[in-house]
């Protein structure tokens, strides 16, 4: 999630219960609700297409929201939970919760890379690999970083670039406890290439003979 943080627009819902959730999918609206903090619970509803494009772009779960209904103030959100119509898999209803300056959560936070410029393996053909584009994060919700600088500028080919060699935001930690590579240096495709022609090709003369290749089924001397 580099960046700003993505609006999200939804409307006060009126009427409460199974009816009013009714006609809102009628109307072309999927019913949420919007709970936490020090504010009463909101009902809204929020417009099924917009909401199923967001959803199919994954990571709903994991997206900070800046919530924007009319007439209240904007809140920052994260997605607590989604459900779908148990056939057709599309959302029936969402439950949103307010975020705390203190509240700890999972966001995917979007990588930068500097250094490519420096880099002695790029400067000798090699190729970068981004492994991970975005890394999965715990952070404060008051303390998000816009994303997570890499520097390859001392990238060899062949070497990894792993999260223990980043220094990240005051608070933050990654989500995976294990040593995770995030960027690497491979070698440029044609030196593979190269390499693994050298392999294939023997000399004959380098091939040793054997008891069964000497002819008239005559023991070799050697």
């Amino acid at each position: 999630m580099a960046g700003e943080i993505p609006d999200l627009e939804a409307f006060v819902r009126t009427g409460t219960g199974k009816g009013a959730a009714r006609q809102a999918r009628r109307d072309g609206m999927v019913p949420g609700i919007v709970f936490g903090g020090d504010t009463d619970p909101l009902a809204i509803n929020l417009d099924f297409n917009k909401l199923l494009t967001r959803l199919r772009k994954g990571r709903f779960k994991a997206t900070l929201f800046n919530l924007k209904v009319e007439g209240h103030d904007d809140v920052r959100v994260i997605c607590r939970d989604v459900q779908r119509h148990i056939v057709k898999d599309l959302p029936t209803h969402v439950d949103f919760m307010r975020l705390k300056r203190t509240t700890k959560i999972n966001l995917f936070i979007g990588v930068e890379v500097t250094g490519e410029e420096e880099s002695p393996g790029l400067k000798k053909g090699g190729t970068l690999n981004l492994v991970r584009p975005e890394i999965e994060l715990v952070v404060t919700a008051a303390d998000i970083p816009e994303s997570i600088t890499i520097d390859i500028s001392a990238l060899q080919i062949g070497d990894n670039l792993t999260i223990s060699d980043v220094t990240l935001p005051a608070g933050a930690k990654p989500v995976i406890d294990r040593d995770f590579v995030i960027a690497q240096v491979s070698a440029p495709s044609a030196l593979v290439s190269a390499g693994g022609e050298d392999d294939d090709d023997v000399d004959a003369d380098e091939v040793p003979t054997t008891e069964m290749d000497a002819p008239n089924g005559e023991k070799s001397d050697g």
